[in-house]
């Protein structure tokens, strides 16, 4: 068997690659701005919400890792910018326009395996929204 990666012949910065590099940028500031809710957070139903977020937060980090590593693999080095990031207003609107912002750049992996790690960070969104509005 073959350890051998399979890359992409190196061009300079494609169009693919730039895009491929601002969606793990927003997907970084994304986190954050999780994160930053999350110290936010008081009132009734905090403690839920804080947990919720910190779920989120775990799982999206460790899925942050993989889709990046996976890219850097498969397309080499990426330049990628983390754009400033502020505390949401409205969690669950900004978590539902993030998932739909990951459903619009799904064109940018190819290959089945980055695919399935998508599907993973649109589940772990579904979760947390799943518990910041149900279980209050």
């Amino acid at each position: 068997m073959s350890t051998v990666t399979a890359k992409q012949p190196k061009s300079k910065t494609s169009s693919a690659s730039k895009e491929i590099g601002t969606f793990i940028g927003e997907l970084f500031s994304f986190n954050n701005s999780l994160k930053l809710y999350h110290w936010h957070v008081t009132g009734k139903g905090s403690y839920a919400q804080h947990i919720a977020l910190d779920q989120a937060i775990d799982t999206l980090t460790g899925l942050l890792d993989r889709i990046t590593e996976t890219t850097y693999a498969l397309k080499g080095d990426l330049d990628i910018v983390i754009p400033q990031t502020s505390v949401p207003g409205d969690i669950v609107k900004h978590a539902t326009g993030f998932y739909e912002y990951v459903d619009s750049k799904r064109d940018l992996f190819t290959e089945d395996f980055s695919g399935s790690i998508l599907d993973d960070i649109q589940e772990a969104i579904q979760q947390l929204l799943y518990r910041l509005v149900r279980l209050q």
